[in-house]
């Protein structure tokens, strides 16, 4: 059975793009596949927070991808920092990586520019290095990964070769495991509907948010960044350069109900019905995860019951890979 790997930052609201493009396609590839999953808390630390605030949200986020379907007998969830090998192999990495491609990370570029680079932590400039030792620790044969995750994929892809060239066959050269369009892949802002949804976003207008009440997601949607064209045939339709508003509504609709967005506007002669669906099926979406997340969060002492077996398990699978690089390289054994 070929192994799936992917992890989330505890940082930020979750919100209904992070559900869409990756959430519930961890709850799918669990069925299919060896999938480990984890709260990246390491990854966080690359910007300023508040510890107590990062322990809180890193239990919440792990009380989320239980409530959004993740199932302890058929996949692996554990929180970042409790397997050691994270760490350890990363700095190996970084000792095989160049400043150069680091630098070409435009997630850092983006990141540096708006908090000024001479500010900026280096781990900020490494973590890309960090994300490829949460792969490669577990062999991982396929990662769920975005559009704006391409290049931190390609990294690691060319780590693997490098070392596996350099110091004989260790790594595991992972593929992309993309979903098809109409998936969810990229949920934009309903306000700025050529910028993704995203948690670092200046306003969140635009950002329906997991834990939003229903007459906020409401508000949100019918709120959405529409035209200026007419109601009528064809002024509905799918177009994401000439339409991106109504396009991301259509690519809601149909990510959450199926079919494809073409296939979805065809019911639609105008903005306002396509608003009100749009909003039901999102309310109807968030409804149940919502109840789940309240039942798990009566007992917190459970969630962190999984995640320490999830820890123990992956621990084994990691140690094992960081023994095979530490070998190669030669490192002395202890």
């Amino acid at each position: 059975m070929k192994r799936v790997f992917s992890g989330i930052q505890p940082t930020g609201e979750p919100h209904l793009g992070n559900y869409l493009g990756a959430l519930r396609w961890w709850v799918d590839f669990q069925r299919r596949y060896d999938a480990f999953y984890c709260v990246v808390d390491l990854h966080a630390l690359t910007i300023p927070g508040d510890p107590e605030e990062l322990s809180k949200s890193t239990l919440t986020m792990a009380t989320l991808l239980l409530a959004c379907g993740l199932d302890p007998d058929r996949c692996t969830l554990f929180v970042q920092s409790h397997v050691h090998y994270h760490a350890d192999l990363t700095w190996l990495l970084e000792c095989t990586a160049s400043m150069g491609e680091l630098s070409r990370m435009t997630q850092f570029k983006d990141k540096a520019q708006k908090g000024g680079e001479e500010s900026a932590r280096v781990g900020l400039f490494a973590y890309p290095v960090l994300m490829a030792a949460d792969i490669l620790l577990y062999d991982a044969d396929l990662v769920p990964v975005g559009d704006d995750q391409r290049q931190h994929l390609e990294l690691t892809r060319n780590l693997a070769e490098r070392w596996n060239a350099r110091y004989g066959q260790t790594f595991t050269v992972p593929e992309a495991a993309i979903p098809p369009r109409g998936g969810g892949a990229r949920v934009m802002d309903l306000q700025e509907p050529e910028h993704k949804m995203s948690k670092s976003a200046i306003s969140d207008a635009g950002i329906v948010f997991l834990f939003d009440d229903p007459k906020s997601i409401e508000r949100k949607v019918k709120r959405a960044v529409t035209d200026l064209d007419p109601p009528g045939p064809g002024a509905v339709r799918w177009d994401p350069a000439a339409k991106p508003g109504v396009s991301n509504l259509l690519e809601l609709l149909a990510a959450i109900n199926g079919g494809s967005p073409e296939e979805v506007a065809r019911g639609y002669e105008g903005y306002a019905k396509l608003k009100s669906d749009a909003a039901d099926a999102v309310i109807s979406l968030v409804r149940p995860l919502q109840e789940r997340y309240r039942e798990l969060a009566q007992d917190p002492g459970a969630v962190q019951a999984v995640l320490a077996a999830g820890a123990r398990k992956a621990e084994e699978v990691a140690a094992m890979t960081y023994e095979r690089a530490r070998s190669a390289i030669g490192l002395l054994g202890s």
